[in-house]
């Protein structure tokens, strides 16, 4: 009986680690809003990582989180830095590209809970009297990142943390 306990166990387990080989080598995470208000007023709220406190939804996870601004004061070059609670982990934010006001392209370095290396976007695009701006996180998505996406929806997790940063940035440029 154990024995067949136990070759149970080694075949579910063995279809999980196959299953998740076969999983993508890379993943895009993609939400948008509406906004009403001109690319020039929602541009330097992403643009200036000093100005993230106010719509960023990981900002207001940890109260103590250690912050550090570093290279420019905005723009590209600008880098930011966090080292936080289990909520907001530990990473590195730097802005690579910003045609202004149109785009921001963020390397995006995550040191914990788990290593990852991704490049984050803003697309900011005038349609009459509202902006679209959209969100897109892409990145590799090594075996780690593979078989743990066969337990949780990530697309839902950091969809849900994007919805929340553009309702809170939606508020802050319609002001």
């Amino acid at each position: 009986m154990i024995k067949i306990i136990v070759i149970v166990l080694v075949v579910i387990v063995a279809a999980i680690l196959g299953y998740a080989a076969t999983r993508p080598d890379t993943f895009s995470v993609q939400r948008a809003a509406s906004i009403k208000a001109p690319p020039e007023k929602i541009f330097p709220l992403i643009d200036d990582f000093h100005r993230w406190t106010v719509w960023s939804p990981w900002e207001k996870l940890d109260p103590d989180m250690k912050r550090t601004f570093s290279g420019s004061a905005a723009g590209k070059g600008a880098a930011y830095a966090w080292q936080g609670n289990s909520k907001v982990g530990e990473g590195r934010m730097e802005i690579l590209d910003d045609p202004a006001p149109s785009k921001i392209v963020i390397k995006l370095d995550f040191i914990k809970p788990f290593e990852g290396h991704n490049t984050a976007t803003f697309l900011i695009v005038p349609k009459g009297e509202v902006t679209d701006v959209t969100w897109t996180m892409d990145g590799p998505s090594p075996f780690v990142s593979k078989l743990i996406g066969v337990f949780m929806n990530m697309d839902k997790m950091i969809g849900n943390d994007f919805e929340a940063g553009l309702a809170n940035l939606k508020a802050a440029a319609e002001k």
